[in-house]
């Protein structure tokens, strides 16, 4: 698909706003306490009918001069949006990738984002809940409860939340108790045996207090086959409940009181072969068998040797009130959350049993007090000023150890590395014999059962002062300058034991002088006799004792140039012949902190400011100019690659501090800022309406966190940044029929980025953000005579071709250059809505069985090969559904 194409399509649409402006049926009314209309009513209006708080006031989308995208309980309903991992198909802007556990998931927006797979990284894309800041992905998926719209803002928010969101913000709205007798069920089955269940009820217990609870209930088969297990995997099995209750005992007062659980226990997430290296003749040979469907990640077959488990608990209750004070509004939000994650994975995605255990049990606990104060005033000047604090503890107990057949696959990792020189046994009798002790290392190397036991704490706090203020200059111009001071701090510790035997020698110790010397004598002595007879190679043993027999006195010349040479360099760390085992030191020590040198806190304080000009051109057409910064606090490399800054590693070496192998590395990344230049319009008529942002929105220090195949490299980009336009739009061109369009062009890079996981890539493309996004769709509502109605729903989403990773450890650069992603999925459904609340629908996702690989990652402790997360098949099905 080309640009032309897509304008063309454009053009055909007549339209521009995202696809959720085009069912603004769905809405609430300015005080956000009415349920949604049926998803099949065709009351569309695109006047003032859209209200979001994106502002924190209820506002319509017209007047709301913030790049924001509405979806809809209809859009929601209609397209089969499930989760935040589905919504992207609807927000272009929007990127969601489910990672290596249910426990992971990833958010960008206009290219920005991180945050997943390592607990100390908070994500750049801030998600909320009913006003709640939800820090984490294992509290942010699932099924979605009873949503009234998802508002997702695009660039950095600052002077709204007080939790501060360097990208941009996710904002999920659900429905309110309601005052008047009511609820749905709904019963979903679709291939894979899935089941989906969901029922709300709500209603008044006395005229001031009304509930609602409500439950769901997701499972499904897995779709793809473990042949070594001979079993189901990839499967979901999820249930919640959430209750609210809302008091309002005068007309000034009201409180919403919500809680709610949820639980994952199901087996997650497959990772398909995309690159075979030379190590899977290895596991191979170990397993009997394949040990991998080699270079087919969308075969959905894969081999393990047990069975990856996530079992997850998300749970918390919060507590709004709201207090009208007549020309001024004072809200309270207040919030505790938990978060048990507990997970494994046999992370080597192979039946040979190399990685034995790969797990994470993750403890979080948050609390958050939210205060702000709002004023409604006659005259020309208003505002919004509130205060934000923010309290989390992390804990987490990670094991990677070794399984049965680690000890075999190192053996042949050594001896493909020397050419048969070395091998395990050889290398703990000759080591430990120069310790003294030959029995030392007998039998220890690679041992099944070891590994590393981890045990990570963090422990953030953090407040803010933020506010806004709008000036009426004139009836139609309006100037909003906002500000927010933060203050973060964070205390972080580990304790990691690493019980490698091998990881933890000095591979450069002088104890082992001799031995060095006797393998670059014996090294260099082939090299050279191999050069002498033109060979191309170095000779064998056999063909340098031949050489040797003929020509006595040109050996004698050879082996002592060479002798001299070994006597010269076996302290030489450069030339050390054992170098390239240093690769197979998967777990070296691990220099715990606090120490000495290293006090594991971070203190970091910023003021972010924006400034705002809105103009009514017309009273349907309104424009907007936008400059803003944002800020993200340090974030904490709570992983077993976590290692000294350069900075610290010469004091620590002084210091007598440093364990072996020690290298330098990566703490904490520091703090984000970003800063954004944003221009739009908007425009709403009876039956069509358009948005169009174009930014330059960029970040200092872009928080970068890379897979190195046994932890993550945590660095920060000198600077990101990105160009681009969004166009959102949509028409209805006859009674019934609503036309959607979404486009998102982005042209980032990376102006610079020195010490990244690749060396410089300054001047480059970030990986993972395509050219061009676009999300289109049409919904046609047919009323039958005595009111019964059908809904067609039909919406496509498109993503360029686009390289899916920087770069990959062990893999040569154009190698991991060639792995593109594009994508091409369509999803339909059809409903038939009775007047009696009735309705029976089929639907269908990714109906073109699109295939692409979200994420990419060197293959665990298996150099040369790479892995990778496929996207979901086909799935569709049958919903019923009653709403009373």
């Amino acid at each position: 698909m080309t640009l032309r194409n897509i304008l063309l399509g454009a053009t055909m649409l007549c339209a521009a706003t995202t696809p959720a402006y085009a069912f603004a049926q769905d809405a609430a009314p300015a005080d956000d306490t009415a349920t949604a209309t049926d998803a099949g009513s065709d009351t569309t209006d695109y006047g003032n009918e859209i209200i979001v708080t994106a502002s924190k006031r209820s506002q319509t989308l017209q007047d709301t001069p913030i790049a924001v995208s509405v979806t809809s309980a209809a859009d929601l309903q209609n397209s089969q949006i499930r989760d935040l991992i589905d919504l992207q198909s609807a927000v272009p802007s929007l990127r969601v990738s489910q990672l290596q556990s249910s426990a992971n998931t990833n958010f960008i927006i206009r290219g920005f984002g991180n945050g997943a797979n390592n607990p100390g990284i908070e994500p750049s894309v801030g998600v909320f809940i009913d006003g709640v800041y939800r820090s984490r992905s294992a509290a942010q998926i699932g099924d979605l409860p009873n949503v009234q719209r998802i508002e997702v803002l695009r660039g950095p928010q600052s002077t709204l939340f007080g939790k501060n969101a360097s990208a941009g913000v996710i904002s999920i709205v659900t429905q309110k108790p309601q005052y008047e007798f009511g609820g749905s069920v709904e019963a979903s089955y679709g291939n894979y045996d899935a089941i989906v269940l969901k029922g709300d009820i709500t209603g008044p217990i006395s005229d001031k207090v009304a509930f609602s609870i409500g439950g769901n209930f997701n499972r499904r088969d897995g779709y793809a086959k473990d042949l070594n297990l001979n079993t189901d995997v990839n499967d979901r099995n999820r249930w919640g409940v959430r209750g609210q209750l809302l008091f309002e005992p005068t007309d000034a007062l009201s409180i919403r009181l919500i809680g709610d659980y949820d639980k994952i226990d199901e087996n997650c997430c497959i990772a398909g072969n995309v690159i075979a290296g030379p190590t899977i003749a290895i596991t191979n040979a170990l397993a009997g068998g394949p040990s991998v469907d080699a270079n087919n990640p969308f075969s959905y077959r894969v081999y393990n040797n047990f069975l990856s488990s996530n079992l997850i608990k998300n749970y918390g209750g919060s507590g709004q009130i709201d207090y009208d004070l007549g020309n001024m509004s004072l809200t309270s939000i207040s919030a505790y959350r938990e978060v048990r994650a507990n997970t494994n994975q046999d992370s080597d995605f192979t039946s040979a049993d190399l990685i034995g255990q790969k797990s994470d049990d993750t403890a979080i606990n948050t609390f958050t007090q939210e205060l702000r104060l709002a004023s409604d005033f006659d005259g020309p000047l208003n505002f919004l000023v509130g205060g934000y604090y923010f309290n989390e503890n992390i804990k987490q107990h990670s094991q990677i150890y070794f399984g049965d057949d680690f000890r075999a696959y190192g053996n042949a990792l050594i001896q493909a590395a020397s050419g048969g020189a070395l091998s395990v046994p050889l290398l703990e009798g000759t080591l430990g014999t120069l310790e003294g002790n030959p029995a030392k290392y007998a039998g220890s190397f690679f041992r099944a059962g070891d590994g590393m036991d981890e045990y990570y704490r963090m422990k953030n706090t953090a407040w803010s002062i933020f506010g806004t203020l709008d000036f009426e200059i004139t009836d139609r111009l309006t100037l909003t300058l906002g500000g927010n001071y933060t203050k973060d701090k964070k205390r972080f510790s580990t304790d990691v034991t690493s019980t490698d035997v091998f990881s933890g020698i000095n591979l450069d110790a002088a104890a082992y002088a001799p031995f060095r010397n006797t393998l670059l004598f014996q090294g260099g002595l082939a090299q050279q006799v191999g050069n002498v007879l033109g060979l191309g190679r170095s000779a064998t043993a056999a063909e340098i004792q031949g050489f040797a027999g003929a020509n006595p006195a040109a050996f004698g010349q050879i082996s002592a140039g060479v002798q001299a040479f070994a006597n010269a360099n076996q302290n030489n760390p450069a030339a050390n012949p054992l170098n390239p085992l240093k690769a197979f030191q998967f777990l070296p020590p691990f220099l715990n902190l606090p120490n000495a040198v290293e006090p594991g806190k971070t203190n970091d304080g910023d003021f972010s400011y924006s400034a705002r000009l809105a103009y009514k051109l017309t009273d349907t057409v309104n424009v907007y100019a936008t400059y803003a910064t944002g800020f993200k606090a340090s974030s904490v490399n709570l992983s077993r690659d976590s290692r000294p800054l350069a900075s610290d590693l010469p004091a620590i070496i002084s210091g007598g501090l440093g364990t072996t192998n020690l290298v330098a590395g990566t703490r904490f990344a520091g703090p984000e800022e970003s800063t954004v230049y944003e221009f739009g319009l908007k425009g709403q008529w009876s039956v069509a309406a358009v948005n169009i942002a174009v930014f330059k929105q960029a970040i200092k220090g872009f928080q970068s966190n890379v897979f190195t195949g046994t932890g993550f490299a945590l660095a920060n980009a000198g600077k990101q940044s990105t160009f681009g336009v969004e166009f959102d739009g949509s028409v209805r061109p006859v009674d019934g029929l609503n036309l959607t369009l979404a486009v998102t062009y982005l042209d980032p890079k990376y102006d610079s980025f020195v010490n990244s996981a690749f060396g410089d890539i300054s001047g480059t493309k970030p990986a993972g953000i395509p050219d061009l996004s676009v999300a289109m769709g049409g919904t046609y509502t047919h009323e039958f005579a005595g009111g019964t109605k059908a809904i067609f729903h039909v919406d496509y989403q498109y993503e360029s071709p686009v390289r899916v990773v920087e770069g990959l450890q062990g893999i040569p650069q154009n190698i991991s250059d060639s792995l593109k992603r594009e994508v091409n999925q369509l999803n339909a459904s059809f409903t038939v809505a009775l007047t009696n609340g009735f309705e029976l629908g089929v639907w269908g996702r990714n109906l073109t069985n699109a295939q692409y690989l979200t994420t990419v990652f060197p293959a665990v402790a298996q150099s040369g090969s790479v892995s990778g997360y496929p996207s979901q098949p086909r799935t569709y099905g049958v919903t019923g559904r009653f709403k009373f």
